[in-house]
């Protein structure tokens, strides 16, 4: 499965147009951060439109009222939803591979919630066995980010490992989050192997010129994003971990979580980013150049 091309330039001339404003109003090292900041801000727009219905509703709800809060949240997720797709600002390969995130993100939820870890205590009619249905966005939102980045970013994976070896670790990943209530925990083990497997490749990303990092290093960045994003979660009351006060900062060691949780993101992603992985670096032409003048015709002699 590849990009819609007509969500791609939907997505590309909007960020040309505001790259192009950016670098026309800001000095050069100013203007390629800000630029940056901007960027990531328009590709993590579903989860911060998450985060701002979260903060929204704690803020105004009251218990009295007909709708409960959390059904509210489920709805205006899927408005959310029905608004990226309609907007193409996402693609729908880009859909179906977010919607494995619902499915393995709620599957997550409805084990860890039954095994303790956390709950969500207010009142619900689109709940499922204590888990309201729009924790699976809060999941879907991390593939929305990451299809987006990818996109926005003209993001190349390179050197890159077999597709194989990548999928299992993933997989591994994955079920030692449920494993480990019963077995010995190996994410010891699974921290460690992202390194020989992933420390070789370099994360390609476009600004106004091209620039790279570890790819082990931009997924602690984002696992560090990600737990300060679930402490608005966690201060909101909207969930609360076992254990936890309301107003208490999320345990430091779920960055490690986050971590590791997002290798099995960036991996579902890659069924829709294949052109991504691997091959050359990527040249240093500018995305937002402009294409050459047509050659004048000469008259014949």
């Amino acid at each position: 499965m590849t990009a819609d091309p007509a969500a791609t330039r939907t997505t590309r001339s909007l960020e040309q147009r505001l790259g192009a404003r950016v670098r026309a109003r800001l000095p050069g090292p100013v203007g390629t951060f800000t630029l940056f900041v901007l960027k990531q801000g328009w590709a993590a727009l579903f989860g911060g439109l998450m985060l701002a219905g979260i903060l929204l509703t704690r803020a105004i709800w009251s218990p009295d009222w007909a709708l409960a809060r959390y059904d509210a949240l489920v709805l205006y997720a899927v408005g959310l939803q029905v608004a990226f797709l309609t907007l193409r600002l996402e693609t729908w390969a880009e859909a179906r591979v977010i919607v494995l995130f619902h499915l393995t993100g709620t599957a997550m939820e409805l084990f860890k919630v039954q095994a303790g870890s956390w709950a969500y205590p207010e009142a619900g009619l689109l709940k499922l066995m204590g888990v309201p249905l729009f924790s699976g966005f809060m999941y879907a939102a991390v593939g929305s980010y990451m299809a987006r980045v990818i996109r926005i970013f003209d993001m190349r994976f390179t050197p890159y490992p077999p597709l194989w070896t990548t999928f299992a670790l993933a997989a591994a990943i994955y079920v030692n989050f449920f494993a480990h209530h019963f077995l010995p925990d190996i994410r010891l083990a699974l921290f460690a192997a992202t390194v020989p497997m992933f420390g070789r490749t370099r994360v390609w990303y476009r600004i106004d010129r091209l620039h790279w990092m570890p790819l082990p290093l931009a997924a602690l960045f984002s696992a560090l994003a990600l737990w300060l994003a679930e402490n608005v979660g966690t201060n909101t009351g909207t969930w609360v971990y076992a254990g936890a006060g309301a107003v208490e900062l999320v345990s430091f060691a779920k960055i490690g979580s986050w971590y590791l949780l997002l290798y099995v993101s960036f991996v579902t992603v890659t069924l829709v980013s294949r052109d991504a992985l691997g091959g050359p670096r990527p040249t240093e032409t500018p995305a937002t150049s402009a294409p050459p003048p047509p050659a004048r015709r000469r008259s014949p002699g």
